[in-house]
């Protein structure tokens, strides 16, 4: 009896068995290389021989996940993936898991992409330090990390968003990696402590919305913490900003493909050629930002003699309670951009203005309803 009962147990247990190897084989999945270059390696060990070396983009089929502790931190552990690459070895091996986005996460960051397929980029930047480009605006925990971006990264910003500000600043991430051998003597660290406090005055932070090649990030999309951007205002018109801050600029003489949106040509925001422009402000402030205000508050069109090659104000609006996207419509000399606009009553409401040249060659532009264009100086 007792021969049959563990006979019965071990059919079972083989039972088991095979339903969990394919359960496992089921929960494979797919994922992409987004280090710029990281080794598949014969196992997680220190001294494990490295196979192969995969690059940023590369597909990989995940097999397996494993936490080993950390050899130079005892209270740390990192986490491993066993992979096959689609090679003609089909080679399996480890990596870091830091190095690859899993397929969903790559998908959940085209769907960020598609949001905003229409939307032309409002202006472009690049990143300060080593940050983390995000799936929501939302720096208070890891679960929505895509990728860390380098240091230098350029990307198009299509929008933005101010959110409030974690309550607990203990709890929350710089965003900010430092470079290896770069730790603060002890003074400056005191130094960089007292501006964070200064700072967490602030009860609300800018996150952009961006848009990267992919030669940058294979994920298309994602959300950057704005204390980490500096915007590449282009060399054409960066001697115009006096007094306010450019929030967003748009070329009236060029499509897409002119070097001020371009994310391949890491100088482009300091080499653009002259031209005409559209250029939102915002007037700077010390003032803690609410989550409501406008994006910005004036409107200035730059038009461009080529026969004298100087630039002229061919439009300045007064102040106005302005909102993105700012959308550029047209071909040729005649064109007209749209902007969201709040009227005296708190309404919201797309405000077009035309853009032309009169028979003498000069850019003028034509407001919409009561806003007044200013003459051209």
């Amino acid at each position: 009896m007792s021969t049959c009962f563990s006979r019965i147990l071990l059919i079972l247990a083989l039972s088991s068995f095979a339903v969990s190897c394919n359960t496992l084989a089921k929960r494979n999945d797919s994922g992409v290389v987004v280090a710029r270059r990281a080794q598949i390696r014969s196992s997680t060990a220190v001294v494990a021989a490295d196979l192969l070396e995969v690059n940023r983009g590369d597909a990989v089929e995940i097999l397996e996940s494993l936490d080993v502790q950390d050899p130079s931190d005892n209270t740390r552990k990192e986490r491993w993936l066993r992979v096959r690459l689609n090679d003609l070895e089909n080679t399996e091996g480890w990596i870091e898991a830091r190095n690859v986005m899993p397929e969903e996460v790559f998908e959940a960051s085209r769907r960020l992409a598609e949001e905003d397929k229409d939307v032309s980029a409002q202006a472009t930047g690049q990143l300060r330090a080593s940050s983390n480009l995000r799936l929501s605006p939302d720096r208070s925990g890891n679960e929505n990390i895509m990728m860390r971006l380098d240091t230098g990264s350029s990307f198009e910003i299509v929008g933005w968003k101010r959110i409030p500000k974690p309550k607990s600043s203990e709890a929350i991430e710089s965003d900010v990696a430092p470079k290896a051998g770069s730790a603060q003597p002890m003074a400056n660290r005191r130094a960089s402590r007292t501006q964070e406090e200064n700072q967490t005055e602030e009860a609300n932070e800018l996150w952009y919305k961006v848009r990267l090649s992919a030669a940058i990030s294979p994920a298309p999309a994602g959300w950057i913490y704005g204390k980490q951007v500096e915007l590449r205002v282009p060399s054409d018109i960066i001697f115009y900003r006096t007094g306010r801050e450019f929030v967003a600029w748009q070329r009236l003489d060029g499509g897409p493909s002119e070097p001020e949106g371009s994310l391949t040509d890491k100088n482009a925001g300091k080499e653009a050629r002259p031209g005409s422009w559209i250029i939102l402000e915002k007037s700077s402030s010390n003032q803690s930002r609410s989550l409501d205000e406008p994006d910005f508050d004036r409107i200035y069109v730059v038009g461009y003699d080529k026969r004298n090659q100087e630039h002229y104000t061919a439009y300045r609006s007064s102040d106005v309670k302005g909102f993105l996207p700012l959308r550029v419509k047209g071909q040729g000399e005649n064109k007209t951009f749209t902007v969201r606009v709040q009227d005296h009553g708190g309404e919201i409401t797309d405000a077009q203005y035309s853009v032309y040249k009169d028979g003498g060659g000069v850019l003028k532009v034509s407001a919409p309803g009561a806003l007044d264009a200013r003459r051209r100086k």
